[in-house]
């Protein structure tokens, strides 16, 4: 318990810190702990230290923690790729969905969000770097999906999300973000979430306008087991 309050100490004081840095309220940037591959009872004892919105990668093992976590009121939010197969427990189980890079894969999450639940919360990812390998739809691609995705009834498109190529020099690290700032505020649309920064890059991203910063290895420490084969499946 002491080790994951004490590391949750030193995150909110590293956001709290950048934020004042960068003449903001630290309460506008919110944190995500990125609790893949840890074990539910690590969630459990971050809640009992004021901790409510966790991020997920690999969804059968995310549900088995709301399971196990069904006591607690938690947010869910998954950050993942995401599989056309996966759209309806992520429609069904999740708050928040951060990964959401194709209009396929949002007008399956909003045909399939039940009707007794509020709009699901999403973001577009953005391949911010441009890179090959990296999900995530193409910056010139972000006002016409951003629109589409806003007039789906049951979705409530957020803001953006990016992964960008690592970097440890402060300057590439806040160029990249101020990228996608730049994008979001050319939207002619009512959005309120920047998805960005992570344990390496969180300051860079908070300077840049970070609502949320998703953050796990600094939480948690570093991963300790794979994902399982249903989420790694096709």
């Amino acid at each position: 318990m002491s080790m994951i309050r004490d590391t949750l100490a030193k995150v909110r004081q590293r956001i709290r810190d950048a934020a004042q840095s960068a003449g903001r309220h630290a309460d506008s940037v919110g944190l995500l702990a990125v609790s893949k591959t840890k074990p539910a009872e690590q969630l459990r004892e971050a809640f009992a230290s004021g901790q409510r919105d966790f991020g997920e990668n690999y969804l059968q093992e995310a549900l088995g923690k709301q399971v196990a976590l069904a006591d607690l009121p938690l947010v869910w939010h998954f950050i993942g790729p995401i599989q056309s197969n996966k759209t309806r427990a992520l429609a069904e189980h999740f708050d928040w969905v951060h990964s959401v890079d194709r209009l396929k894969i949002a007008e399956r999450l909003s045909a399939q969000r039940p009707s007794h639940l509020p709009p699901l919360n999403i973001c577009l990812q953005v391949n911010i770097s441009e890179e090959p390998s990296k999900s995530g739809c193409l910056p010139e691609e972000v006002p016409a999906l951003a629109a589409a995705m806003a007039a789906l009834p049951h979705l409530r498109l957020r803001g953006l999300m990016a992964i960008p190529a690592p970097s440890t020099d402060p300057t590439t690290q806040r160029a990249a973000f101020a990228r996608l700032r730049q994008l979001q505020a050319q939207l002619p649309l009512p959005l309120d979430t920047l998805s960005m920064g992570m344990s390496e890059d969180l300051e860079a991203a908070i300077a840049e306008g970070a609502t949320w910063v998703r953050v796990g290895s600094a939480l948690f420490g570093a991963r300790t087991a794979p994902a399982t084969a249903a989420d790694t499946a096709p």
